[in-house]
């Protein structure tokens, strides 16, 4: 198209990797920017959810949470697990 090298002026082109062990962000141009272990902490209060901390801090977590807390891998197999997080 006449026009595609302006389109690219006005976007990143970036790809996301939900791996059931990490999750990587690539950047074109800059490369990897994120690589994180594929764990969420979440707070529960009743229905209410609450996302406390992901990646590096959510894995320290595991088996370290009190009752209202849960930090899970919502990949498992390489398949979303857990849509509700």
């Amino acid at each position: 198209m006449l026009f595609d090298w302006v389109y690219g002026l006005f976007s990143n082109d970036l790809a996301i990797d939900l791996g059931t062990a990490t999750t990587l962000v690539y950047v074109r141009g800059k490369g990897i920017v994120a690589h994180e272990p594929s764990v969420v902490a979440v707070q529960k209060k009743g229905s209410a959810k609450r996302v406390l901390a992901v990646g590096k801090d959510a894995k320290e977590m595991l088996g370290r949470t009190p009752g209202t807390i849960v930090a899970i891998r919502p990949m498992k197999e390489g398949v979303i697990a857990d849509f509700e997080v």
